[in-house]
């Protein structure tokens, strides 16, 4: 059985990409006569934190302590963002050249039909006062976690894992994009397999995604690396130690936005209690089974996590025991045709 860590003795510092993620809900039950395309009559709505945002609130949901940095603008849906992260201890840019990133999905029954996305690259802003929190902190935590979504937060990023490193700290990140060296000396990269294939190459078999994942270890100066698989689960790779393939545990999908996000979060929460990289890696992995079952960007909580690995622990019970069973009957049947 996996044991849970006390995740309140893990303090993380989580800097990326904040965005805020907008959900309408509504009924479908004609085509619009303009063009081939649902009408959906909006009846409800809702507004989360995504992005390293949502990193954040999976930390504290968790018990642990998180401190987030990011890049906001000075309008209505930085103001709204806000307020969904007080809880929080955030550090956000606040700049006049940038717009907060948003993202709108429109939703009925349960099936995402389109997303719009407002945003502008932060690549180009001055961003000192980031980093200059980033130093500030490193000292006050156990974990650094870098949310990398492509949006232009983490331009520096070489720089950041660098000073964490300096500082004795382990530095997860959740990559973006086709070139990875620039997150090379990290101690573990989270690629979903997509992200993970465009920069190494089609992967037929597991062997071949093993094979391509220690020579990409190797070429970074790597730790580890952590493929989720979606429906196949995850495999962790070390440096140090024979792979580790986690089958999937999800009983019902319906949404895998925020999926990694619940990966990276518990990994660095587990890491920072004192579990090891293979125990980490176990509860997030269970951790991600609870989160594709919620439909959009979600939190999973303490409760949740304990629930949920009772449960798979009386599952093996009860499996162990018709085992047993039929060992014994078998064995018995033996001994009377004997």
């Amino acid at each position: 059985m996996i044991e849970l860590p006390i995740m309140s003795r893990a303090k993380v510092l989580v800097a990326g990409d904040v965005m805020l993620d907008r959900y309408w809900y509504g009924s479908t039950s004609r085509i619009s006569p303009e063009a081939p395309v649902p009408i959906v009559h909006v009846n409800d709505n809702k507004e989360v934190a995504g992005g390293a945002g949502n990193v954040a609130l999976n930390i504290c949901s968790l018990g642990a302590r998180a401190d987030l940095l990011g890049v906001i603008g000075f309008d209505e849906a930085g103001e709204t963002l806000k307020r969904h992260l007080e809880n929080i201890n955030g550090y956000f840019q606040q700049d006049t050249n940038a717009k907060t990133i948003t993202k709108l999905r429109i939703i009925s029954q349960n099936q995402q039909l389109i997303r719009l996305d407002f945003e502008e690259n932060f690549a180009k802003l001055d961003k000192a006062f980031l980093q200059n929190c980033y130093q500030q902190l490193l000292p006050e935590v156990n974990v650094v976690v870098l949310s990398d979504y492509g949006k232009g937060t983490l331009s520096a990023v070489s720089m950041l894992i660098d000073k964490a490193r300096e500082a004795g700290l382990p530095v997860l990140v959740d990559p973006k994009g086709t070139d990875f060296s620039k997150y090379r000396g990290a101690t573990l990269l989270t690629p979903n397999l997509k992200e993970f294939e465009q920069v190494v190459g089609y992967c037929e078999t597991q062997e071949i995604l093993e094979e391509r994942g220690f020579n990409l270890i190797e070429k970074l100066k790597l730790d580890a690396l952590l493929v989720t698989q979606g429906s196949k689960g995850m495999t962790l790779l070390h440096a140090e130690h024979k792979p580790l393939h986690l089958a999937a545990h999800a009983r019902e999908v319906y949404d895998v936005t925020g999926a990694g996000d619940t990966v990276i979060a518990v990994l660095a929460c587990a890491l920072g209690a004192g579990q090891s990289l293979m125990q980490a890696a176990a509860i997030s992995n269970v951790a991600a089974g609870i989160v594709v079952g919620h439909l959009g960007a979600a939190s999973v909580t303490i409760a949740e996590l304990r629930r949920t690995l009772q449960t798979r622990a009386a599952e093996e019970v009860e499996k162990d025991i018709r085992v047993s069973a039929s060992s014994r009957a078998e064995s018995e049947a033996i001994q009377i045709e004997a």
